[in-house]
Formats: C-alpha cells, structure tokens, sequence
C-alpha cells in the first residue's frame, strides 16, 4: 500500500491530492473497509489487458458502495495498459458499457507511459465536486422541506 500527496490544478482551481493506492491489500479487508470509510473519491483502475480483473473490479464497486451507504459516490473506472493494445482483452465498447451503468467516467490509461494519468485526477476531482454540489442542494432542499413541514404541522 502506498500513499502520496500532489497538488493539481483543475478547472483553474487548486486541488489538494491524498492518494491511497490500495491494490493488492485483499488480505485486509478491514483496513480496506477504513479507507474507503474516509475517501471522497475512488479511481476503480483495472488492466485492459486481463479480463479477470475486468470482472473483479465490480466486487470493489459494491465494497465502496456497501461501506459508503449509497450510491452517490465519486467513482471514475480506469482502463490502465492502453498502451498494450496487442495483449489487449477489455474492449473499450466493454468498458464504456460498464462506465455507462455505473454513471461514471471512463478513462484509458498508461501508467507506463504517463498516458491520460493527470487526467484521471483532474476527473476524479470534478466527480466529487459534481457530487458534493448535488448532495448541498439536496439537504437545502430537504431542510426547506423539514422547515415548511414544521411550520405546517398541527400541534
């Protein structure tokens, strides 16, 4: 497991980065739980060029999801080794699909190559400023609500 810090700029705005690379931390399912207790936001990385962790990649979805509480949560699905391409077994039609019924971002990847890498920070950021933006207007939405219903009752 292996943390870093970066400061990006996105969107003209600084974002400040707390990186947690979680990959092969299986073992730990708890500590894995924690992580994702306290993040904000989650690249879901897989290798274009393995199948098998095409298909993994879901069981960590429903683990954000579970340990989230809902599905409002700040994903973006990263196809990692696009420079590969003659190993290739993930489609990117197979991707996309997947991206397409998670309503998440889709990004191909070299790590390699440092291909799209910076793009998929700037992403995750919009994805949780995207989502942070939703969930303040549904709580002003919800306290009006509450209010008006409090003023309403008949006590």
């Amino acid at each position: 497991m292996d943390f870093y810090r970066k400061e990006i700029e996105v969107d003209s705005e600084p974002a400040y980065l707390e990186i947690l690379d979680t990959a092969g931390t299986e073992q730990f399912a708890s500590m894995r739980d924690l992580y994702i207790k306290n993040g904000r936001g989650f690249l879901v990385v897989f290798s274009l060029t393995s199948w098998q962790s095409f298909l993994d990649i879901r069981t960590i979805r429903e683990q954000i999801l579970r340990v989230k509480g809902t599905d409002n949560v700040p994903i973006c699905l990263i196809g990692n080794k696009c420079d590969a391409s003659l190993q290739r077994q993930v489609t990117p039609d197979d991707a996309l699909a997947l991206a397409q019924t998670w309503t998440c971002p889709y990004i191909e990847t070299s790590a390699k190559l440092a291909i799209n890498v910076n793009d998929t920070f700037a992403e995750i950021v919009r994805e949780i400023n995207s989502k942070m933006k939703t969930k303040k207007t549904k709580k002003k939405k919800k306290k009006y609500r509450k209010s008006f219903l409090n003023c309403c009752s008949s006590s």
